[in-house]
């Protein structure tokens, strides 16, 4: 399966960005890594984001949920 370059970058950065931000929150919930409630707030509100901005990524890099023009397989030969 071939895909486009640009969309295996930006899935690639996705995941990491989110690995790496629920790497400390599983620090802090499931290790009691100490955190006072304003870095906590922090914390879960880039861990939402970086979801989200994987998720998209993810769709995007199969094709999922978008329009004919989003078609992640048009530009690989």
């Amino acid at each position: 399966m071939r895909v486009d370059p640009a969309r295996q970058d930006e899935y690639r950065d996705a995941y990491r960005e989110w690995q790496e931000q629920l790497a400390t929150l599983h620090r802090v919930v499931l290790d009691g890594e100490a955190m006072d409630a304003p870095k906590l707030k922090g914390l879960l509100g880039r861990e939402s984001r970086a979801k989200e901005r994987y998720d998209a990524a993810r769709l995007a890099l199969l094709g999922v949920g978008g329009d004919a023009k989003d078609d992640p397989f048009a530009n690989v030969g």
